[in-house]
């Protein structure tokens, strides 16, 4: 449940603007302030099958979007690269090839 709650969370990141309002507000109070069905469907006067609905509606746009233009899928692998950077210039046993060939790598990516 966390590794979903964290996926939806980047993906409202990188896609909220593509949201409509109603849909930015509920996915906000349902996996930013954790909010329950429950209290979703009070603050909205709403039935809490409405604000699920919705919620699960929502998370597919998501991930067609995510499919469609890989945002979240680039930064993952931007930040892979980084990390290899990072741990090939801390231990510094290696050549200049193995550095230029990872930033290449991040080059590719943009």
């Amino acid at each position: 449940m966390l590794e979903k709650t964290t996926r939806m969370n980047y993906l409202y990141d990188f896609y909220q603007s593509l949201l409509t309002p109603k849909q930015r507000s509920y996915m906000s109070l349902y996996y930013l302030d954790d909010y329950s069905l429950g209290e979703i469907a009070e603050e909205y006067d709403v039935s809490r099958q409405a604000v699920y609905d919705n919620i699960k509606r929502t998370e597919q746009m998501l991930e067609q979007y995510e499919e469609k233009l890989l945002l979240f899928q680039r930064f993952q692998d931007r930040q892979r690269i980084l990390r290899q950077l990072k741990e090939t210039l801390q231990t510094s046993k290696c050549g200049d090839e193995t550095l230029l060939s990872l930033i290449d790598s991040l080059e590719k990516l943009e």
